[in-house]
């Protein structure tokens, strides 16, 4: 089943238990579809890998908009941007724990030969590749920074 229909089945869910956060994060998802749909021109639907993207780029919008309305103190919109992340990430592949991408990137480094902070960019493009949609890229970032930095 399509990410298309997976939305589209879980809309109908939505609108029958009168889920107001739920519907109005699943008609992001759908409009996100769409445009990214017409943006390539092509009749032929997307590939998985770039609809992860796309759901992954939709939860990042989210929860940078929760963190900046927490900072103004204003949990009564933050609390929704949340309660959408949770609705949304029911669509991208689990995600792998800190212990996992920390395996993932000490064996990135040992293939790449890298040695210091220089070498991040290296790093963090094999271990993107190998972890898409399995791992949040400032999570990634954040282990490669401190394991290069030793």
């Amino acid at each position: 089943m399509s990410l298309q229909e997976q939305v589209s089945e879980q809309m109908k869910v939505a609108m029958k238990t009168k889920d107001k956060v739920a519907l109005e994060a699943l008609r992001a998802v759908k409009s996100a579809l769409l445009l990214a749909r017409t943006e390539t021109g092509s009749s032929e639907g997307m590939t998985e890998e770039e609809e992860v993207k796309l759901v992954q780029k939709l939860v990042k919008q989210r929860k940078d908009s929760a963190t900046i309305y927490k900072e103004q103190g204003r949990d009564d919109l933050a609390d929704p941007e949340l309660a959408q992340v949770a609705v949304i990430e029911q669509f991208l592949p689990e995600q792998l724990s800190e212990e996992e991408i920390e395996k993932v990137v000490d064996s990135s480094i040992e293939a790449t030969g890298a040695t210091g902070m220089k070498d991040m960019g290296k790093v963090m493009g094999l271990v993107s590749k190998k972890l898409a949609g399995q791992a949040d890229g400032k999570t990634i970032s954040t282990i490669v920074k401190a394991r290069l930095s030793k």
